[in-house]
């Protein structure tokens, strides 16, 4: 991932705005750059660079001869720009992907360069030849985005909304922080003091349609109507290919593995391929958790079974509660299943970033909302300070799956993702025992059977929050009122690093369709592990 951070209009000195901008220096260790607009001096763009694509000119932002009036500065991959690149024959520059939204920008404007681009990607891009400012996001919000605009057309933009709060403007009252909504772009005015006014807000893309893109796809062609051996062969076909598309980059490639059915696809995907394309190095995976949980023993059976090269990150109940405050911080959130299910990625990405040179990650994340596979259905944050890629967000796997007949995506015979089991059964891609594997929350999955992660957090805030901090929750926290002393501990992190940031939380997770007091699917009367754990 990198870090994109700019101000349009700002009344306050740049070199002090700036500041900000390094609150998001976790986003990018390998370089940074900051950038005032020639002509507009309230003005400037801030980017921290991990380098994935184009080492020698992937600076930002970019900006090349040909568009000298052009400034772009994005976050993400295009995995198709080669392709469109050569279609419409554009004289490149550079190496990096981002350019082809110059060359599509100039070609066919903001909208149409949008649906055009077949990957995952927030961009501040700016005209100052038509005194334009477009923001844009990926049609499911892979790359974050997040903006504070002023009624007197200030905005800053920034990658985490951790970089804007201590942004100063010249209105009275405080100002939202909002998240840009994925699959949309805006468009605004820019005014020659450099302050803007929003002029139009569209949705570029509707998740359950084909993507314009899908035309310059490499993918073969697939299998007409909904019979069950057409849309399992299809399916096939798009996954392999989501894969395959996101094996550009310029540095090691390796995938976290929890032993589920979504990860362990992933990975022997990914290892089959990359032995097709022969990289010259391992495909390495990566589990997290104790030593007997159900994860750990899962992911090691699929590493056997891929040959892969196999990191296994065991962490005790006090390493995990140590990392609470900081994992907080990064999420900017007090959800209680956000929290508990990110300690583990945050402390697996800490392993990988500083023992290993994998840098580009893949991960099974969004299949279960794609396939309805949780025992109840989330999404869970994540934290990463490495490149994460997720084929099961692929803009068409995921059309084509939505496309489907409602009847043949829902869970069958008590087993949830059965359509995506049935897809690769009898292939020997992944074990047989894994590929029937019930669904387990990662965040359960990581921890012993016998005691849960959810309860040994519960054990230790125990002492940590008494009754009548609790009891004075409503008065103390009126919107969102943790009702559980571990609710309120995470609120209390929260608000000491975003005060009077609460309503960055609409509300807190729970499960749907099920009478439920707590996030952890092993408190729900329908939750039954596997025989072997």
């Amino acid at each position: 991932m990198c870090g994109i951070w700019a101000l349009f209009g700002s009344d306050e000195c740049l070199s002090v705005q700036c500041t900000s901008a390094m609150k998001i220096a976790h986003r990018g260790p390998d370089a940074f750059r900051f950038e005032n607009v020639n002509g507009f001096t309230s003005c400037c763009f801030g980017f921290h660079r991990l380098a994935i694509v184009d080492q020698l000119y992937g600076m930002q932002p970019l900006r090349v001869k040909k568009f000298p009036y052009l400034f772009l500065c994005y976050n993400g991959e295009i995995y198709n720009h080669k392709r469109l690149r050569d279609h419409f024959e554009f004289d490149y520059q550079t190496h990096m992907d981002g350019e082809i939204l110059l060359h599509l920008y100039d070609r066919f404007g903001v909208e149409k360069m949008a649906t055009l681009l077949d990957g995952v990607f927030a961009f501040i891009l700016l005209d100052v030849a038509n005194r334009k400012v477009f923001l844009g996001r990926d049609t499911y919000g892979v790359r974050p985005m997040f903006k504070l605009l002023t009624d007197d057309g200030f905005l800053a933009v920034c990658s985490e909304a951790k970089g804007l709060t201590q942004i100063t403007h010249s209105m009275s009252e405080p100002v939202k922080i909002t998240p840009f909504p994925p699959g949309h772009f805006e468009i605004f005015d820019l005014q020659p003091n450099g302050k803007v006014k929003s002029v139009k807000m569209d949705r570029f893309h509707c998740c359950t349609d084909e993507p314009k893109h899908a035309v310059y796809d490499s993918a073969e062609a697939l299998g007409k109507g909904f019979a069950l051996e057409t849309v399992k062969a299809n399916i096939r076909i798009l996954f392999e290919n989501a894969v395959r598309k996101r094996l550009m980059a310029h540095r090691r490639i390796g995938c976290l593995l929890s032993g589920g059915l979504d990860s362990s696809l992933v990975a022997a995907t990914l290892v089959k391929l990359a032995k097709e394309q022969e990289l010259q190095y391992p495909i390495q995976t990566f589990s997290i958790g104790a030593c007997d949980s159900p994860d750990a023993i899962a992911a090691r059976k699929v590493a056997a079974h891929i040959d892969s090269e196999h990191h296994e990150v065991n962490f005790t109940p006090e390493e995990g509660i140590k990392a609470l405050e900081e994992v907080i911080v990064h999420l900017e959130s007090y959800d209680i299943t956000t929290v508990r299910a990110s300690v583990g990625m945050y402390l697996v990405s800490k392993f990988i970033r500083k023992t290993t040179d994998s840098v580009v990650i893949f991960s099974g994340e969004g299949s279960d909302e794609l396939t309805q596979g949780y025992i109840y259905f989330h999404k869970v944050k994540i934290i990463c300070l490495l490149e994460l890629r997720v084929p099961f967000l692929d803009h068409r796997f995921s059309a084509y799956f939505l496309s489907l007949p409602p009847e043949m995506r829902v869970p069958k015979d008590g087993v949830e993702k059965h359509l995506l089991r049935e897809s690769f059964k009898g292939l020997n891609l992944i074990p047989d025992e894994i590929l029937w594997r019930r669904k387990e929350a990662f965040s359960d999955g990581m921890t012993s059977a016998k005691k849960s992660w959810y309860a040994i957090l519960q054990d230790h805030i125990e002492s940590e929050v008494n009754d009548s901090q609790l009891e004075k929750a409503a008065k103390l926290y009126p919107h969102n009122t943790p009702t559980t002393k571990e609710g309120y501990y995470y609120r209390q992190v929260f608000e000491k690093h975003y005060p009077g940031r609460s309503d960055w939380i609409s509300h807190y997770w729970m499960p749907r369709w099920i009478k439920a007091t707590d996030p952890s699917a092993r408190t729900l009367s329908i939750y039954k592990p596997d025989k072997d754990q």
